[in-house]
């Protein structure tokens, strides 16, 4: 990409999520790009409060190129990490080239700076375009093993859909009040990319231990084989636990996070995934052990 910013016909923005010309310009933009439909985003609550998005704007208001930064905290071996996420990087195609991505990345890293962020994550498929930013990937894994006998003592399970009122409603409360999945690497908020992801991603099912007070988003392949994908609540319960109240007999099955509050401990094995997880910042602090966030925090 260009060193030198051409900004030749274009505005710079920041902060224009509360203006709903500016968020549609950028629904169109990730939509044109990605084939990502965000738009879904405002009944679910809207995009996270704390984000901060910069962008190229063109005559007519169309967004030539964006990128949008938002406080992403997450624990790492028990400690709060005040960290910043990077999500919605996309450049227009007859924009490209002319330096437009590289100067929002250098305005949206200082304003983190500004901020006290002391970390920041992004999810990509190209690494090497943040490398030159202090950013280095973090190899991810998932869990997998023999499944726990399942907890017969746990009440059936329901099922929860974001599109229903009451069960939006049940859903944010706990997203609102929910402890982090993990204490070795997780996020500790994250509400607004767990309810979009459940719009993304058709294959996610979320189920309501009433019990337990958690939800549950899981995935079954056509195998037959059990995918657990995020626990949501204040107490985490076990997986025996949840396997009962999902009524799930898998023998095998696999954890998308790091599981060591599920009183269950899988194999790590390498994520096969075309986005790698990359941190800037916290310099030794950095996972030195099979990480894993959960997909329901993919951004």
């Amino acid at each position: 990409m260009a060193n030198r910013l051409d900004s030749a016909g274009l505005t710079f923005r920041l902060d224009y999520f509360d203006d709903p010309t500016g968020w549609a310009a950028l629904v169109c933009l990730l939509k044109d790009i990605f084939g990502i439909d965000i738009g879904p985003l405002q009944q679910l609550g809207g995009p996270d409060p704390s984000s901060m998005p910069f962008g190229w704007f063109d005559a007519e208001g169309k967004l030539a190129a964006n990128i949008s930064a938002f406080a992403l905290p997450f624990v790492i071996n028990g400690r709060v990490v005040h960290a910043a996420g990077l999500q919605s990087g996309a450049v227009r195609p007859q924009w490209r080239g002319r330096g437009l991505y590289r100067d929002l990345t250098v305005k949206a890293l200082d304003w983190c700076e500004q901020q006290g962020f002391e970390a920041v994550i992004l999810y990509t498929d190209k690494p090497s375009l943040y490398e030159p930013y202090g950013f280095r990937s973090i190899a991810l894994h998932r869990y997998e093993g023999a499944a726990p006998a399942p907890s017969t003592s746990a009440a059936p399970a329901l099922p929860l859909s974001a599109a229903n009122a009451d069960d939006l409603a049940l859903l944010q409360a706990l997203l609102k009040a929910r402890s982090p999945v993990s204490t070795t690497l997780s996020v500790t908020a994250n509400a607004a990319m767990f309810l979009i992801n459940t719009q993304l991603d058709p294959d996610i099912r979320v189920s309501f231990l009433e019990g337990e007070r958690a939800a549950i988003a899981w995935k079954m392949d056509a195998a037959g084989r059990f995918s657990l994908v995020d626990v949501v609540a204040t107490e985490i319960p076990t997986l025996a636990a949840i396997l009962g109240g999902l009524d799930i007999a898998s023998a095998h099955i696999e954890v998308l996070f790091r599981p060591d509050k599920l009183g269950w401990a899988g194999d790590p094995l390498p994520l096969q995934s075309g986005t790698t997880l990359m941190l800037r910042g916290l310099g030794d602090m950095t996972p030195h052990f099979p990480a894993m966030l959960s997909p329901m925090a993919d951004f």
